[in-house]
């Protein structure tokens, strides 16, 4: 089964979330397969680069796995910023989010589960 990392970046109070357009579509945390040879931590480095160009610094993990198909698994991790701005460029949009701005229902169906246990550390 192939990972794909998610990384909730959090700045004080707020996290980052990006915006899947589509039928599909909701919130979810930015992120991206981990490739051969990588750690789930250098993934999440990378993607964050490649997707926000933010430089993050990788910390703890939000929870066990959720099974997004029988394919592919995901796990969140939490991150701080350690340079940048983050720059839309693969999401419709792009948001800080307080904790009592984290409502499920928004979000992508396999990223509610982390949204449950940030909205608890924030």
């Amino acid at each position: 089964m192939q990972i794909v990392v998610g990384v909730a970046v959090v700045r004080g109070d707020r996290v980052l979330a990006a915006y899947r357009p589509g039928p599909d579509g909701g919130w979810e945390f930015p992120g991206g397969k981990v490739e051969p040879g990588e750690s789930e931590a250098q993934a999440a480095v990378r993607e964050l680069r490649e997707e926000l160009e933010l430089e993050v610094e990788i910390g703890d993990s939000l929870g066990p796995g959720v099974d997004i198909s029988d394919k592919y698994r995901l796990h969140v991790y939490r991150a701080s910023v350690v340079s940048g701005e983050p720059v839309r460029t693969e999401h419709s949009e792009l948001r800080w989010f307080a904790a009592a701005e984290l409502v499920e229902d928004d979000w992508l169906i396999p990223d509610r589960p982390f949204v449950r246990v940030l909205r608890e550390l924030l």
